[in-house]
């Protein structure tokens, strides 16, 4: 019975093989080459399930003339044919039926798909020892050509293999990826806690834990680099050098654990040394830190705002991946005439399958076939996909910009609304955020706008000038590859800075309620004003909060390691069955990582507005009893040399 029969999986797909036919022969290998094999995942030749592969060269000519002699030749080859195949006289007719290949070669079972057995010898590839072969049809092949097509089977293969052991990994991995980012997301929450308490002390703890991480990384990476190099080293064959084989071989080559331990080592000695040149500093950021932390603890719910932001931004990403999947998507299937010698008047032209066989297209060009291209129509709508695709990557830019620019108002106006409380807490309006976030839809959504819309102008022009370079990748010569670096240069200074004038003016915007343009004009003359002041507060505060994000990130990525590589047996027992454990692992160190920068940014915008306030302050009053500051002593004295007057 057929139900019978197995099953072989290829990739993602099974095939249902006819008795003890469990091997894949490929008509004509040379069609598994190009970029479309990646993106359909598939080699468009006539493809058949057979008991073995080829072991010698014979063409189909060849079969013919040598088939006059002895029979066994024909019963040899037609193993390769479909099942129904019956010899033909001319190559025309052969490839008119479509029955049999034109050509055969050595070949040998890999992943139930018959590759050619390529060997090298002296650097040079032979196949049979060949160096050059007839491929049935008039041309001679080389064996790079051959190799090219073998390797983009194997990447193929690889792709599917890779794609469902990542879906089998965080099926497995799932529950333990959840526990982890609650881990992070409570680690990031005791230290804004206990910053308000303890910050000089969970300082030089953010500072010796980073190090520490570091540390036993360098000591892992040697380790692991000492182990490789004690082993003799091991020979692969030629097709295991496939996407999933370059995966699994990364972590076996001394080379990677050397980089990888050089590259902790040099980061290591960058954080000694900015620790050693601001070590003058520190005491000012952690001045900062306190006043923040402070701030905080009278808005808790500012720690609870990144969570909206975080709702908003997924409807922003969930909008604009259904969307350009609809426009991917759209219109009718097109077919394409595909002809595996490339020499075809009708080439590329659009056909229907169903009628594709009793047209004249086969005859006039042997081989040819209907295949799938793309989804798409001939209609104005159709001819404007492109330009719809570009708007909904312009407007998701534009959306996701928009949302953190309101997060970023709303608690610039929590804060602001703390620091000008002369008395605190009394003094503080009741629900802050709530109401800065009211006032920044109501009154400020123009401005906030305007500002996304500069930002997202920008991030288009650097997507643009990525997709013309890798689009043009190959016709490059030198002076545009340098012209490229310098224009990725220019545009990412130019974001960098749009983001920090947009951020310090979204705090001057909750703090006077006025347009962008003069938001931003007075937060810039009021920064460069007080310029060795932002210097001091800006960076050091940046350097403090990134390392408590490395902290945070590094101590999840350490337990993850030790869990998914099973060294914490004896403590609690994780997953075992994983094919990757670096997949769960990066995908809990990411995690962690946004997760602590959601938290430590509240912390970041807090300062940055606290800051900012301050310098108003110091420009509006003077200390007297008329116009009091309304900065803390602690704070006033570290930032500047004068004391605070009194206070009402």
């Amino acid at each position: 019975m057929l139900s019978d029969l197995p099953t072989v999986y290829f990739g993602l797909r099974s095939v249902r093989t006819l008795g003890n036919k469990t091997v894949l022969f490929y008509f004509n290998i040379f069609r598994c080459t190009g970029p479309s094999m990646m993106l359909q995942l598939q080699c468009s030749t006539t493809q058949i399930c057979v008991s073995r592969c080829p072991e010698r060269f014979l063409t189909y000519l060849d079969m013919q003339f040598l088939n006059k002699e002895d029979k066994n030749y024909w019963e040899y080859y037609r193993q390769f044919c479909k099942a129904k195949a019956k010899p033909v006289e001319t190559l025309r007719d052969l490839l008119i039926s479509g029955d049999c290949p034109v050509a055969v070669y050595p070949s040998r079972p890999f992943l139930q798909r018959c590759i050619p057995d390529l060997s090298a010898i002296n650097g040079t590839w032979t196949l049979g020892s060949r160096m050059k072969f007839e491929d049935g049809s008039g041309q001679t092949r080389t064996m790079v050509e051959l190799r090219e097509a073998a390797k983009g089977i194997s990447d193929v293969i690889n792709a599917r293999t890779i794609g469902l052991k990542l879906l089998e990994d965080y099926s497995t991995s799932w529950k333990w990826i959840l526990i982890g980012l609650t881990v992070a997301m409570a680690l990031s929450w005791t230290f804004l806690i206990l910053l308000r308490f303890t910050a000089g002390f969970l300082f030089w703890f953010f500072i010796f834990g980073v190090l520490g991480i570091i540390g036993y990384g360098i000591w892992y990476c040697f380790l692991e680099y000492s182990s490789i190099q004690q082993r003799p080293q091991s020979t692969f064959w030629m097709y295991g050098f496939g996407i999933q084989r370059r995966v699994n071989m990364f972590f076996h080559l001394k080379e990677t654990w050397f980089s990888m331990m050089l590259i902790l080592s040099a980061i290591e000695i960058i954080i000694i040394i900015v620790l050693i040149f601001l070590r003058t500093r520190i005491r000012v950021a952690i001045i900062l830190l306190q006043e923040g932390s402070k701030a905080i603890s009278y808005l808790p719910s500012a720690l609870i705002y990144p969570v909206l932001t975080f709702v908003l931004l997924s409807i922003c990403i969930s909008y604009w991946a259904v969307t350009a999947v609809f426009l991917a998507t759209s219109g009718v299937p097109i077919f394409k005439v595909m002809v595996p010698a490339g020499q075809c008047m009708y080439e590329d032209e659009t056909c229907d399958p169903e009628i594709f066989p009793y047209t004249n297209i086969p005859k006039d060009c042997p081989g040819a076939s209907c295949n799938f291209a793309f989804y798409g129509g001939r209609s104005m709508y159709h001819n404007y996909i492109l330009t719809f695709q570009v708007y909904n990557l312009f407007a998701f830019l534009w959306l996701i910009n928009f949302v953190i620019a309101l997060g970023q108002c709303a608690l610039a106006g929590a804060f602001a609304s703390y620091y000008w409380a002369m008395k605190k807490p009394e003094d503080i309006p009741p629900y802050p955020l709530f109401s800065a976030f009211g006032r920044a839809v109501r009154y400020h959504t123009g401005s906030l706008a305007f500002g996304s819309l500069i930002l997202a102008s920008v991030q288009m022009f650097k997507v643009i000038v990525e997709y013309l370079d890798r689009r043009l990748k190959k016709a490059q010569n030198s002076a545009a590859q340098f012209l490229h670096c310098c224009l990725q240069c220019c545009f990412w200074c130019l974001e960098k800075m749009v983001k920090f004038l947009n951020r310090n003016a979204y705090i001057m915007i909750a703090l006077y309620g006025k347009n962008f343009c003069e938001s931003t004009r007075d937060a810039f003359y009021l920064l460069m004003r007080n310029i060795l002041k932002v210097t001091v507060t800006d960076e050091v505060t940046y350097f403090v909060l990134l390392l408590g994000k490395i902290l945070v990130s590094g101590i999840v990525g350490v337990l993850a390691f030790l869990l998914f590589t099973e060294r914490l047996q004896i403590i609690v027992e994780g997953p075992t069955t994983l094919n990757y454990y670096w997949v769960p692992f990066l995908t809990l160190v990411f995690g962690s990582y946004m997760i602590a920068h959601g938290f430590f940014s509240v912390y970041s915008m807090c300062v940055e507005t606290i800051f900012i306030c301050f310098c108003e302050d110091l420009e509006r009053n003077d200390g007297s009893a008329e116009k009091p500051y309304f900065v803390t002593p602690s704070l006033h004295s570290i930032l500047t040399k004068k004391r605070p007057g009194p206070q009402r």
